[in-house]
């Protein structure tokens, strides 16, 4: 929280990172995507500001789903939100590319990840 009793922007990065981290992680290996969940790094983040959150003991909802795939990055897109009546706090984006750790370099996209993302493009 921040001196008025707001969540802290660079929190909202945090619970993005979370939910993205679960939902590739979890789903990529589901999918057979393995070299998702040790081979990528946040290339940007984008977040707008809807609406500040407040201390409150209810959880908020994150909902993401894969935006675009090109050929070595794709984009996660994010909203902070309640359901019901659905109140938007932020919507984000993050480009992730994939890196090859052991040579220290960015790589493509392969086609089993490619696959993989393309079922979660909007879901």
């Amino acid at each position: 929280m921040d001196a008025l009793g707001h969540v802290n922007n660079g929190r909202y990065v945090d619970y993005l990172q979370d939910a993205r981290v679960d939902f590739l992680f979890r789903t990529a290996k589901d999918l057979g995507a393995d070299n998702l969940e040790t081979g990528l790094l946040v290339a940007r983040h984008e977040v707008q500001y809807r609406r500040p959150l407040v201390f409150r003991p209810e959880p908020v909802q994150i909902e993401l789903w894969i935006s675009e795939i090109k050929a070595a990055s794709f984009v996660v897109d994010y909203e902070i939100l309640d359901p019901s009546p659905r109140v938007t706090y932020v919507e984000a984006r993050t480009r992730l590319v994939p890196f090859d750790f052991a040579a220290n370099r960015l790589r493509r996209i392969t086609p089993v990840e490619r696959a993989a993302l393309e079922k979660l493009v909007g879901s």
